[in-house]
């Protein structure tokens, strides 16, 4: 595997990631803008609009008509938060040339050229988006935000980022608010997409059998073309100061039958090392089967059906997330309390360290067993302030003692308890 970035225009990447493992080609485009409470619900609307039609593909029809045409192709698309960012993401997954049945197809050629027909040449009506698609895909929209509440242990763990983070970015819901949506018209949403694709951070994905070709392809597309030079604002990924404060403690009830019992944990991280050494403090206490939390709070004591953590690298936090039965909340408060605090007394041990480091490093020797996973990697470390390669990773994690677990958990506060109840 061997992967190469390529800038096309300033703002504009071209990621290659050249391996002989898969039969598809995959690509991927990703738009990515600053998070904020202003545009977040547009930002939401834009691939459902997208994904509607294109000026050459006019339909969703037309576009899954050419997708088995390609052999059964497959397209989806979606947003997410990255950090303090907003992406927009569109994926394509096409046969490689080299196993079609006919001789002198290029579907690589091909494919890159539909999606970006897709992403950059919407389907207009009058000089804007096309208002049937507007009306249907706002409602369509306004289900799903409604709808959040129906899985509840997401919807937890939603509510908690969104306490923890009350008035910042990174709070917002990814897929934005329901009263955002009544303002947002075919025109205004257009006028919207031109001023994003104009300044976005822009970032395109080939995993597969690449070569020279793509690189030609993708600027010599016409509408690539079209696209300026552009500063791309976007929040860079680093560790950031955190304020510590008094605990939050909120409490929602809905007709529930089990608990779902969050905690949001602070990392107050002095340097860039230390995102590594909180791999491994968050593997130890809640992040495997043989954590702290899983062993203590799960098994032993037998307080909650689920009981795990997982490290927001991103944000330097810890997630605590639990399915308990209502009437054992205190019980289960305390009992995870205790591990946070054995933590920081360093009573966890040289085993624990080891079979933490031993799963990590299996995760990490996985991301080339996916296309998806590979392209999520390096699409982080594109964002990242400190980028690095997986191999310089694993070492950083074989390098991590004892000590500087203890001296991260040191740095662990409790931010937020939620708990959603009956």
């Amino acid at each position: 595997m061997n992967y190469k970035k390529i800038n096309i225009k300033n703002g504009i990447t071209l990621h290659e990631i050249n391996t002989e493992k898969f039969k598809v080609n995959m690509m991927a485009v990703f738009l990515t803008t600053t998070l904020n409470r202003e545009n977040v619900t547009k930002n939401a609307l834009i691939p459902a609009i997208l994904k509607r039609g294109s000026n050459a593909l006019k339909t969703q029809e037309e576009i899954s008509k050419k997708l088995e045409e390609m052999y059964g192709a497959s397209f989806n698309c979606g947003i997410d938060k990255n950090g303090d960012n907003q992406v927009i993401k569109f994926y394509m997954e096409t046969i490689n040339d080299n196993f079609l049945p006919q001789s002198g197809e290029n579907m690589l050629k091909e494919s890159i050229e539909n999606m970006l027909e897709i992403v950059f040449n919407p389907l207009l009506e009058n000089g804007t988006f096309k208002e049937e698609y507007i009306n249907q895909e706002k409602n369509n929209l306004k289900q799903r935000i409604d709808g959040k509440i129906d899985n509840k242990s997401a919807y937890a763990i939603d509510r908690c980022v969104e306490e923890m983070y009350k008035d910042k970015p990174y709070g917002l819901y990814k897929f934005g608010y329901v009263e955002d949506l009544e303002s947002i018209n075919s025109k205004n949403l257009y006028e919207y997409y031109q001023e994003l694709i104009k300044s976005c951070k822009i970032d395109i994905f080939v995993s597969g059998l690449v070569d020279d070709e793509v690189k030609n392809i993708v600027e010599n597309n016409e509408n690539i073309k079209k696209l300026g030079d552009r500063e791309a604002k976007f929040n860079a990924l680093e560790p950031e100061d955190k304020e510590k404060g008094e605990e939050k403690i909120i409490e929602d009830k809905m007709d529930v039958t089990q608990g779902k019992l969050n905690i949001g944990l602070d990392l107050d991280l002095e340097n860039e090392k230390e995102r590594y050494d909180a791999v491994l403090y968050n593997s130890i206490l809640g992040g495997s089967a043989t954590s702290k939390l899983f062993q203590n709070v799960r098994e032993k004591a037998h307080l909650c059906y689920v009981a795990s953590s997982s490290y927001l690298k991103n944000k330097a936090n810890v997630f605590i997330k639990c399915g308990i039965e209502i009437e054992n909340y205190e019980k289960a408060l305390k009992l995870i309390r205790e591990q946070i605090d054995d933590m920081k007394k360093g009573d966890f041990s040289e085993e624990d360290i080891e079979n933490a480091k031993k799963g990590i490093i299996a995760q990490l020797k996985t991301i080339d067993d996916e296309q998806d996973t590979q392209i999520t990697y390096y699409f982080g470390q594109e964002l990242s302030a400190n980028p690095i390669s997986v191999e310089d990773y694993k070492t950083r994690i074989e390098a991590v003692n004892k000590e500087d677990i203890i001296n991260v958990a040191s740095k662990v506060s409790i931010n937020t308890i939620y708990f959603l109840r009956n």
